[in-house]
This record gives C-alpha cells, structure tokens and sequence, in this order.
C-alpha cells in the first residue's frame, strides 16, 4: 500500500509540474514559436508537392526528347537514301530531267578574257 501511495503522490506530482509547465502564459509567451513551426510545416509540404510535380515533368520531357530523337535518326536516314544517285535520277525522271552523259563545262565570258589582256 505504500508503493501505491507514493506513486499516486508521483503521478499527481507529474500532473502539476505539467499543468505549472503549460500554463496559459507560457502559452501566450510561446504562440510566434507555434507559428514559426506551422509555416516550416507548410513549405515542407509545398516543397514535396513542387518536387513530385518537378519530377513528373522532367520524366516527361525525357519521353519527348526519346520520340524526337527516334524520329530524326529517321528522318535522317531517308534523306540518306533520297540524296543518293541513282534515288535523285528516279525522282527527276518524270519531270524530263536525265542524267548527263558528257561532262559538264565551264562557260566564260568572252568580254572579260579580253579586258584582262
């Protein structure tokens, strides 16, 4: 019975150094901390909604750049295999372009040659 009583005596010691410890000044003094302490809750908050939607966008500019990136290597490829010779030939043969048989030569003017001797 002594054992129950002392911790009655302790447990109602703890209820009055808590009541004296959170008392209605203490609280008043304290309410700029509250407050500090709720807005560094709110820019965490923020700040983890801003890095999922950072994170979402990047992975989706990754997926363009990809597509874009595929649809160059075939681009590119057909305007290989279009420049070749003989592709060039097949394109301008129903506009009644053909292929030279004789080498090409250089036209001069003939004033110039004269003013320069």
């Amino acid at each position: 019975m002594a054992k129950e009583k002392k911790i009655k005596e302790n447990g109602s010691s703890i209820k009055t150094e808590l009541r004296r410890l959170f008392n209605y000044r203490w609280m008043v003094r304290n309410i700029p901390f509250f407050l500090f302490l709720s807005v560094l809750a709110v820019l965490y908050i923020y700040n983890g909604h801003h890095a999922d939607k950072l994170i979402r966008k990047i992975a989706t500019t990754e997926k363009n750049i990809r597509e874009l990136e595929f649809e160059y290597k075939t681009v590119k490829s057909e305007v290989i295999f279009r420049s070749k010779a003989s592709e060039l030939v097949k394109a301008v043969e129903p506009l009644g372009l053909k292929e030279l048989k004789v080498p090409a030569f250089i036209l001069q003017d003939s004033s110039q040659q004269k003013n320069t001797q």
